[in-house]
C-alpha cells in the first residue's frame, strides 16, 4: 500500500513567494535609493569640492624656495645671509622605487663627487631615533641636498648624463652663508638651520603659518627667534598635466616673497673682539697653576657679555668653545657631527651666555648689601672683616685669611671681604628663627628675586635657562627629590661624603646657618647666567631700571617700506633708593681704582670714563675655581666668566680691559683717541635703507689685537707691568686675588 504525501494548498504557497518577492523589491529599492543619495550627495552637495579635488589630481606643484631674509649687525654689516652655489640633491622618493633601491646610482654619484659611498648614502637616509647623525630630518618627498660645494664640471657630468642620473640633480641655489666680518664667529647667536619635518608641517598648518616641505627653518638663536620673519613665503606654480604627465597649461603662479631682513644691535668689530679676547682669556688661564691642586688651570668654558648699559641691548656675545656655524649649511657631516656633539667636545652648541649656570662667588654681593640695607643694617656703619667667622664647630675663612678689622659696606664690597657678609647673613639667620622658623623674613633670598635671580631676563634668544635661587621653598623640593638616596647612603657610607648624605636626610630640608652664610657670598647652591648678571650690573649702572636684554634691533621689509623696530622694555627695577644705589655706584669704582680689580684697571681714564666693577671667585665642589668679572661704565656693562679658569681679576680681568680699550679708544698710555675707538658711544640710528629696501653695509675694518692679548701677565691695557699683589696701591687695602 502506498502512502500519500498531502497536497499544500496552491494558496499558501503562493503566498510565501508573493512576501519573498516583496521584500526583495524593497531591498532594491532601499539600495537604489542608498546609491541615488550617495550620487546626490557626491555630485550635488559636495560636487564643488570633490570637483576641485579631482582637478588637483591632475595638477603637480614646483616650489620656489623663498630668499631667506638676511641678519646684519649694527651697521649693516651681514652676519648671516645668502649665497648661491651648486646643490646636488637625491629624491628620495624615485631612488626607492628602483630595484636596488638607488644603491648603483649613489655609487656613480659618489664617484662624480669624490664621496666616500657610505657617506653619500648616510645623507639621504631618514632620521629616526634609531638612526645616528647624518641623516635627513626632513620631508622624505622633497629632494634631499647631499652637497652644496659641487663645481661646474661635476654639475655637468650629471646634467649631460641624466640617463645615469635619474633622481639627482644638480642646479643653483641660494643657501646660507654665515660670513663673520672682522674675524667674529657669533655661532650660538646666529643659530643654524635645517629642514623642515613632516610634523612640522602638519602642526604649521593648524596654526595658520604655512610651511612647506622644502622649506628650512632656525633650529637655535636668531634663525630660530625670528625664524617667521626670516623666512618668507615660498612660490608655487601649478601646471595641469594629462594623465601620462605631460604639461598642457598653467593652472595659477604664486610669486615667492622674500624674507624680513633682521637688524641686530650687535657690533661685528666689537663681537670680534670680545671672541678672541675671552679665547685668549682661556689660553693665558691654562698656563696658571691652581695653587689648591698644584694642577694649571683647565679653563674649559666661558662666556662674555657686552651690553647698552641704558638700554639692555646687547653689542657683543661670545661663548667658548665655539664652532663654525656654516657646518650646517647643505647637510652636516658625520664627522662634524661628531666633533659637535661627542663626549670630548664640551658641547661648543651651548651658548653659555644664556645657558651657563655657576655659583657667582663675589659679585653676587652687590644683591648681599642691598638685602643687607633692607633688613637694617646701615650701609655706613662699621663692621669687624676678621680673617675668619665661626659657627659652632665651623670655621668659614675670609679669602686667603685676611682681615681689614672695622670697615663699612661700601669698603667691604672694596676688599671682598667675606666674613662681614657671613655675620649679616648670620644674624638675620637668627632673626629668622634659625632653624626653626616661623615668620622668617629672608631678606636676602627675598632680594635676590626682586634683582631678578631664579628666571629667564626675556632676551631674546631661545633657550634661556632660569638658574637657582636656593630658598626655603627650593630646599623643600630639593630634600623631598633627594632624601631617599640621602638616607640609603648614609647609612652604608662611612666617608665625608656619606657623612654629608646622612645630614642631608636627617635635616636637608632646613635652612641651615651654613646655608645662609655661604649663600651671602654667592656660593652654595646658587646658580646663575652671565646674561643674569649683565643685566643686573647694567641696571646699577642705568639708577635701577632691569631691561629685557635684546639682541634684535629692527625688523625690515624686503622693500624697505615697513621698519618694525624693537624698542627697549623692562621687567623690574633694583629694590634700593637713590642714595644707596649712588653708594653701591661709589663702591664700585673703589673696587676699580683701589680695590681688588684695581691692578687690572692701572692707568685707566677714571675721570674721563668712569669705571666700575667687581670681582668674584666661585668655589665649586669637585673642581676649579670659576672666575668672574663684572663691570660697567655709564655706556657699557661687561661680564665674563671663565669656568675652571682661576680667581675673577687674575683670569678675566686683561681680557675685559681689553674690551673697554677698544670700545673707548684707550691707549697703552691711558689716553683717550676717539678716533681708533671701536665705538665709543652705543648706536642708536639704523643703517641707510635704500629705495629698493637694500641695506648700505658701513665699511668694516677687522680689529687689530690689543696689547696685552698675548698673555695675562704682559704689560697690558695700561702699558705698565702688572703689579703683583704686594705692588698694589698704598693706600688700599685691596689685593689681587679677590673673595669667594
Amino acid at each position: 500500500m502506498v502512502s500519500k504525501v498531502p497536497k499544500v494548498p496552491e494558496s499558501g504557497r503562493a503566498s510565501r513567494v508573493t512576501i519573498r518577492l516583496i521584500i526583495l523589491q524593497i531591498l532594491v529599492v532601499s539600495l537604489l535609493l542608498t546609491l541615488g543619495g550617495r550620487l546626490w550627495y557626491l555630485q550635488i552637495r559636495n560636487g564643488d569640492q570633490y570637483t576641485a579635488e579631482a582637478a588637483n589630481n591632475h595638477i603637480q606643484q614646483v616650489v620656489a624656495p623663498a630668499t631667506r631674509g638676511s641678519i646684519l649687525d649694527a651697521r649693516g654689516v651681514p652676519l648671516a645671509d645668502n649665497e648661491t652655489r651648486l646643490v646636488v640633491s637625491a629624491n628620495r622618493t624615485d631612488l626607492m622605487r628602483m630595484k636596488d633601491k638607488g644603491k648603483a646610482v649613489l655609487g656613480r654619484l659618489a664617484g662624480v663627487l669624490g664621496m666616500p659611498l657610505e657617506e653619500l648614502a648616510a645623507k639621504v637616509r631618514l632620521c629616526d631615533a634609531k638612526t645616528p647623525k647624518p641623516c635627513w630630518a626632513g620631508s622624505p618627498y622633497q629632494p634631499i641636498p647631499v652637497t652644496d660645494q659641487a663645481t661646474t664640471q661635476q654639475a655637468l657630468q650629471i646634467r649631460e648624463r641624466a640617463e645615469d642620473f635619474p633622481g639627482i640633480t644638480a642646479e643653483p641655489t641660494a643657501v646660507r652663508r654665515y660670513s663673520g666680518p672682522g674675524g667674529s664667529n657669533t655661532a650660538q647667536v646666529l643659530g643654524y638651520l635645517s629642514p623642515v619635518t613632516d610634523d612640522e608641517v602638519k602642526e604649521a598648518k593648524k596654526t595658520g603659518t604655512p610651511l612647506m616641505s622644502s622649506d628650512q627653518v632656525g633650529r637655535s638663536g636668531l634663525e630660530r627667534q625670528y625664524d617667521g620673519d626670516l623666512r618668507g613665503k615660498a612660490g608655487v606654480t601649478r601646471y595641469e598635466v594629462d594623465n601620462l604627465g605631460r604639461v598642457i597649461g598653467k593652472a595659477r603662479s604664486d610669486k615667492a616673497v622674500p624674507g624680513a631682513n633682521i637688524v641686530t644691535s650687535i657690533d661685528a668689530r666689537v663681537q670680534a673682539i670680545a671672541e678672541r679676547e675671552l679665547d685668549q682669556a682661556m689660553k693665558d688661564a691654562r698656563k696658571e697653576v691652581d695653587r689648591n691642586t698644584g694642577t694649571t688651570y683647565k679653563a674649559d668654558a666661558g662666556a662674555v657679555v657686552v651690553m647698552e648699559s641704558k638700554t639692555g641691548r646687547v653689542v657683543a656675545m661670545a661663548s667658548n668653545p665655539t664652532y663654525d656655524p656654516n657646518a650646517w649649511v647643505g647637510g652636516i657631516s658625520a664627522k662634524d657631527y661628531k666633533a659637535l656633539t661627542g663626549q670630548d667636545s664640551n658641547y661648543p652648541l651651548l651658548n653659555r651666555a644664556i645657558q651657563g649656570q655657576a655659583a657667582p662667588g663675589s659679585i653676587f654681593k652687590v644683591i648681599s648689601t642691598t638685602a643687607a640695607v633692607a633688613a637694617g643694617n646701615p650701609f655706613t656703619d662699621h663692621y669687624n672683616c676678621s680673617s675668619s667667622y665661626s659657627i659652632g664647630n665651623q670655621v668659614f675663612q675670609n679669602y686667603e685669611s685676611k682681615g681689614y678689622g672695622p670697615i663699612d659696606l661700601g669698603q667691604a664690597l672694596e676688599v671682598s671681604c667675606d666674613t662681614v657678609f657671613y655675620d649679616l647673613a648670620y644674624r638675620q639667620w637668627q632673626k629668622d628663627g634659625g632653624n626653626n622658623p616661623k615668620h622668617p623674613a629672608d631678606w636676602f633670598y627675598k632680594t635676590a628675586h626682586q634683582f631678578g635671580l631664579g628666571k629667564e631676563t626675556g632676551i631674546d634668544l631661545p633657550g634661556e635657562v632660569r638658574g637657582r635661587v636656593p630658598d626655603r621653598e627650593w630646599k623643600k623640593r630639593y630634600w623631598d627629590a633627594n632624601q631617599e638616596s640621602w638616607c640609603k647612603q648614609g647609612k652604608t657610607d662611612d666617608s665625608y661624603a656619606g657623612k654629608i648624605a646622612k645630614e642631608n636626610c636627617e635635616s636637608g630640608m632646613r635652612m641651615r646657618a651654613g646655608d645662609s652664610v655661604n649663600y651671602s657670598i654667592g656660593q652654595g647652591d646658587t646658580l646663575v647666567t652671565p646674561i643674569q648678571m649683565a643685566t643686573i650690573y647694567a641696571a646699577i649702572s642705568n639708577g635701577g631700571t632691569l631691561y629685557n636684554p635684546t639682541v634684535g634691533k629692527a625688523i625690515v621689509s624686503p622693500d624697505g617700506k615697513h621698519i618694525r623696530e624693537i624698542k627697549p622694555t623692562a621687567h623690574g627695577r633694583l629694590p634700593f633708593d637713590a642714595r644707596l644705589r649712588d653708594q653701591i655706584d661709589g663702591a664700585l669704582a673703589g673696587v676699580a681704582t683701589q680695590g681688588t680689580a684695581a691692578w687690572r684697571f692701572q692707568g685707566w681714564p677714571q675721570k674721563q670714563i668712569p669705571m666700575h666693577a667687581k670681582t668674584g671667585t666661585a668655589e665649586v665642589y669637585g673642581k676649579q675655581t670659576t672666575s668672574w668679572f663684572a663691570t660697567y661704565t655709564s655706556d657699557y656693562t661687561v661680564v665674563m666668566t671663565i669656568s675652571q679658569g682661576g680667581t675673577g681679576s687674575g683670569a678675566s680681568g686683561p681680557a675685559v680691559r681689553n674690551i673697554y680699550n677698544a670700545l673707548y679708544g684707550v691707549d697703552g698710555q691711558g689716553k683717550v683717541d676717539e678716533k681708533k675707538a671701536l665705538l665709543p658711544h652705543p648706536e642708536a640710528r639704523l643703517p641707510k635703507i635704500e629705495k629698493d629696501g637694500s641695506i648700505e653695509a658701513q665699511h668694516i675694518d677687522a680689529p687689530s689685537p690689543s696689547p696685552s692679548a698675548s698673555s695675562s701677565d704682559s704689560p697690558g691695557a695700561s702699558g705698565s707691568p702688572s703689579p703683583s699683589p704686594s705692588d698694589g696701591p698704598s693706600a688700599s687695602p685691596g689685593r689681587r686675588e679677590d673673595g669667594r
